[in-house]
């Protein structure tokens, strides 16, 4: 099964990057506030440059001068079920320590922004 990641990072501004291996690669997003366990909650999630697979252990700090500059830590991971994908929508079976169920990323109007959000079960 492929593994998902998300790593809390300390950079300028305190957000968690939610990396999915699809294709290769960990597809990204940036996620501004703690990533939702709770169905009601809807998060931003904001498309970000493609990572490599190495990355998925990665923790510690980036450092200053360099892009993404901070501290990295593995927030939650594991691995997840991929039950669609479009263009414009993912849904998820998460199999991870903090975070599991059915999890959804809709894209808003064809840009970079997607919503993240438990679905209800």
């Amino acid at each position: 099964m492929p593994i998902f990641v998300i790593h809390e990072h300390h950079a300028s501004r305190l957000h968690w990057d939610l990396r999915l291996e699809m294709d290769g690669v960990l597809k990204s997003w940036a996620v501004p506030k703690e990533p939702p366990s709770d169905p009601s909650v809807k998060r931003l999630a904001v498309e970000v440059d493609d990572h490599p697979l190495s990355y998925a252990d990665f923790e510690g700090v980036i450092p200053e001068g360099s892009y993404g500059a901070g501290r990295v830590k593995i927030y939650d991971r594991g691995e997840y079920g991929l039950l669609e994908r479009t263009p414009s929508k993912i849904i998820l079976a998460l199999s991870g320590r903090k975070l599991s169920g059915k999890y959804c990323l809709i894209r808003l109007k064809g840009g970079k922004n997607w919503l993240f959000f438990k679905k209800k079960e």
